[in-house]
């Protein structure tokens, strides 16, 4: 939005950069000037986590504490979006549509667990359908501008010869010129990244913190990408697909990345407020939606591998309690309990101390993805 009231004005408004670094801020900003307020609210609102007596005996203790805190995220990250990116940019409309959409179903979800006391909160098949339906409204959207070819156009620079790439193509790290062209089949792999990534996020926000810190590494891979996949002369140089209109994601990344820091101001252990299903599910949909735009489908895994490392925990975990449960007539586990976190602090480890040794897990693998682009 300043960009249409500024740029004729301020030339320095017209850099990606600036108004990256003014998202970035202005996120941070908003984090702290509305976080004690909202946490206040919802104290006095009686909106506090419930527990499961199951879990570790250490968490009894966070019983009551304030969620629903993906409303600051929601904020932080939208607002400043709106002040600094061009909202005429379709990356920028989907990756809104795709957070707010997904927040929404995730403030519905806290709200029937905590107000409504429904246990498990929204009913399972409602939350995937809204999942579905996200992942399906991203593939037109994308399919529809590239039969058109108004908008988004993906190419790979051989010899500094532009080669264009269906939109139904994905990119296979460490192969050069490595493309798969799923065709009408990306449709489907859109709908899973979706439902993984929203999921997965959701999963590891166990332990206070931990998803906060380890959204913020993975979107500074990605914020990395829509910088030089936006550039000409860097596409080149590393090898990774030109994107001519995705340097305004630049912008949102950097936006995700100061939401998170600030919020992990109040988030950080003794935690004072939980993003709840609000925040984790809407963080889970931007980094998937921006790995579907920027084609990191693939890539995704090695950057959010902590999330991956998640899930499949407690995926493994269920399939082999079924199978022994089967075969010997008594259920056994693998992991003393799911998701992997929890494992560590049975086994353990305090929770500061797992949640940094995931964060340094995460920043690893965060590296190792930057190193992709010149090993192929």
């Amino acid at each position: 939005m300043l960009y249409y009231f500024l740029h004729d004005y301020f030339n320095v408004i017209k850099y990606i950069s600036f108004r990256a670094a003014g998202a970035a801020i202005t996120a941070l900003f908003i984090c702290f000037l509305i976080g004690p307020k909202i946490i206040r609210t919802l104290i006095v609102l009686h909106y506090g986590e419930t527990i499961r007596k199951n879990g570790p005996e250490s968490h009894l203790k966070k019983e009551g504490t304030p969620t629903m805190g993906g409303i600051i995220i929601l904020m932080s990250i939208i607002l400043p979006t709106f002040l600094w990116a061009k909202l005429s940019n379709p990356f920028i409309q989907i990756i809104l549509i795709s957070v707010i959409w997904m927040g929404l179903i995730g403030f519905i979800d806290d709200y029937l667990k905590i107000k409504k006391n429904y246990t498990k909160g929204l009913i399972a098949r409602y939350k995937i359908t809204g999942q579905v339906l996200l992942g399906i409204f991203i593939s037109y959207v994308l399919f529809s501008y590239s039969s058109n070819n108004y908008f988004f156009s993906y190419n790979v620079i051989i010899d500094n010869i532009n080669n264009s790439i269906g939109i139904g193509s994905i990119s296979i790290p460490f192969i050069a010129d490595g493309f798969l062209d799923l065709e009408y089949l990306y449709i489907l792999l859109i709908i899973i990244i979706i439902l993984a990534t929203s999921n997965a996020v959701n999963l590891t926000d166990g332990l206070d913190g931990l998803s906060t810190g380890l959204t913020a590494i993975s979107c500074l891979v990605f914020a990395v990408i829509c910088y030089a996949g936006s550039r000409y002369d860097f596409s080149n140089y590393l090898n990774i697909i030109y994107i001519p209109n995705s340097g305004e994601l630049f912008i949102f990344c950097l936006a995700v990345i100061g939401s998170c820091i600030g919020f992990l101001w109040f988030n950080a252990h003794p935690a004072k407020i939980f993003m709840g299903d609000t925040g984790s599910l809407s963080l889970g949909a931007a980094l998937g939606t921006l790995a579907i735009l920027l084609k990191k489908e693939i890539l995704l895994i090695i950057v959010g591998g902590v999330f991956v490392i998640e899930s499949l925990s407690v995926i493994i975990q269920v399939l082999y309690f079924k199978y022994t449960k089967n075969k010997f007539g008594k259920g056994k586990k693998i992991f003393k309990m799911t998701p992997l976190h929890h494992h560590f602090e049975l086994s353990g480890w305090n929770e500061n101390h797992v949640v940094v040794r995931f964060w340094i897990v995460g920043i690893l693998l965060a590296l190792f993805s930057l190193t992709t682009f010149k090993l192929q």
